[in-house]
């Protein structure tokens, strides 16, 4: 090879090692001996070099290499240890909504000991916080979730095996999400010290993702209010940027309350808020065929009485009412609720509503889409070693899928088209991208074909797989957040699309209405 040639190899390479962490752990300094040991002779070429570069004749001629992002990505390689920890000890603590307490302060201390300025307990919950750095324009926030879910206790092997029977888990990855977040924040950090560049990066520390609707109330309260653009992720099965709006969702309790009485000795002075609980249940039931496709109503009766050989007083039934549309939505809800006044005056028991939270769909920002996808595709998927690409075919084996679906964890996704919703999840990041321009996307934590909310989630995100799709995620927030801070028209292209979406008639009201963040609504009670 010629030492030109050896000089490129040398250069890619080590943008390659700095890029990806997959890439990253097989490097040593053998890839870039030959330049010391040929430093005279590179001299001397030089300059015909340079021309070459301007030419276009390697992959990085059209690359800037002087905008310092190699600072950021130094920094998250240096530290793959420090949050390979953060993020197992979250997902050992495996707190649910609200009182993630352990967790969320594992996050502040590490934006704390790095210079970010905590406003702890915001927006009325104690384990919500916006931790902020830097000064100027613009304002970039990066979103952060660390909620578990409820019975999903798992180990971090191939199979059911349940740490604490009936514990929780983070089957939706937020031990890697948070720790992820923050990471990008401080790599960003770095970036903005070293190069004495203006902007304020802010991380916001959302609870409750899982039902709770954190985001929602520090919407409400105006926490986002002066912040141009707002960066999310969230661990999947493969890495693309979200293209689709997610469906709104309402989160109700029905109170059914009726009269107590002996089940067999006197059941005629009874009246069983139980029979009313079943009664709507049924009426709701009944509209299934009469909602669009893409509309989604599910429940759980979450208190049915004490004892059968009692008439039970009091019963509550859990409804979660999803539309890709917030105007469709509205129509079911208030279907759903005649259908519960309906069932009580049958029953002759009495109902009360009661909204726990809700989400609007998501906004699409396409400017910003095609930011990030450029990025994404620059850090790259998740590659696995020998260790963990066994791990995974476990996982697939036990799922009934072909162990070809894995080569998916490593690839990047290209940029899809926007789409509405046919049905499925939703998240409170709905109200924040019609509230800040938003994008978000996807890195592969989970095993490519596994369920959301599953086991085999919890056993994936709590590994070195999980520690991979975090470091890649916080590469594609450090490249991002310094593209927005170098370029100030890419900015205001993603601040015009966002109000031209949102239409200029647009008022934010939040579908849980005025109710207070409902911080007991994963306590067993």
């Amino acid at each position: 090879m010629t030492l030109t040639g050896v000089f490129l190899k040398s250069l890619i390479m080590k943008r390659a090692c700095l890029l990806n962490i997959n890439t990253y752990e097989n490097c040593h300094a053998s890839s870039i001996r030959p330049l010391k040991n040929n430093y005279l002779r590179m001299k001397q070429l030089f300059s015909t070099l340079l021309l070459l570069l301007i030419a276009g004749v390697n992959s990085f001629a059209n690359t800037p290499q002087t905008d310092g992002k190699e600072i950021a990505i130094d920094y998250l390689n240096k530290f793959i240890p420090t949050y390979d920890k953060i993020q197992k000890s979250i997902w050992s603590l495996s707190e649910l909504g609200f009182i993630e307490t352990k967790s969320s302060s594992l996050l502040q201390q590490q934006l704390q000991k790095n210079g970010f300025k905590i406003e702890a307990g915001v927006a009325g919950m104690p384990t919500a916080f916006v931790a902020t750095y830097g000064n100027g324009y613009p304002v970039i926030g990066i979103l952060a979730e660390f909620d578990a879910l409820p019975g999903l206790s798992q180990d971090t092997v191939p199979y059911r095996k349940p740490l604490v029977e009936g514990g929780s888990g983070h089957g939706c990855g937020h031990n890697i999400f948070g720790t992820g977040s923050v990471a990008g924040a401080i790599a960003i950090k770095q970036w903005l010290d070293k190069t004495k560049h203006s902007g304020t990066i802010k991380v916001f520390g959302t609870p409750a993702e899982e039902g709770g609707g954190g985001k929602v109330y520090m919407a409400r309260e105006g926490i986002f209010k002066g912040v141009d653009i707002v960066l999310d992720w969230h661990p999947g099965g493969a890495n693309a940027v979200n293209t689709n709006s997610g469906t709104a969702i309402q989160m109700i309790d029905f109170h059914f309350y009726g009269k107590a009485a002996h089940a067999a000795g006197s059941p005629d002075k009874g009246r069983s808020a139980l029979d009313g609980v079943e009664a709507f249940d049924y009426l709701v039931n009944m509209m299934r065929e009469h909602v669009p496709t893409s509309s989604r109503i599910h429940y759980v009766i979450s208190n049915g009485g004490d004892a059968p050989n009692v008439v039970p007083a009091y019963a509550k039934v859990s409804y979660y009412i999803r539309s890709p549309k917030r105007e469709t939505l509205k129509d079911l809800i208030t279907w759903v609720n005649q259908a519960a006044q309906g069932a009580a005056l049958g029953t002759q028991t009495t109902v009360k509503p009661e909204i726990i939270s809700g989400f609007y769909e998501r906004l699409f920002n396409k400017t910003l889409a095609q930011a990030v996808q450029r990025n994404l595709e620059q850090v790259g998927g998740v590659a696995y070693n020998e260790r963990e690409a066994a791990f995974a075919r476990e996982i697939v084996k036990g799922l009934g899928e072909n162990d070809t679906i894995l080569a998916n964890a490593a690839k990047v996704k290209p940029l899809g088209e926007e789409t509405v919703s046919q049905g499925g999840g939703s998240s409170d990041v709905g109200d924040v991208s019609w509230n800040v321009p938003t994008v978000s996307f996807g890195v592969a934590g989970f095993i490519p074909g596994s369920a959301g909310h599953s086991w085999q989630n919890v056993a994936s995100d709590g590994s070195t797989i999980g520690t991979k799709a975090l470091i890649n995620a916080a590469k594609v927030f450090a490249l991002t957040a310094i593209d927005l801070y170098s370029d100030p028209k890419l900015v205001s292209d993603a601040k015009d699309e966002f109000e031209k979406r949102r239409g200029s008639g647009f008022k934010y009201e939040p579908l849980l209405g005025n109710r207070a963040p409902a911080l007991d609504y994963r306590v067993k009670k």
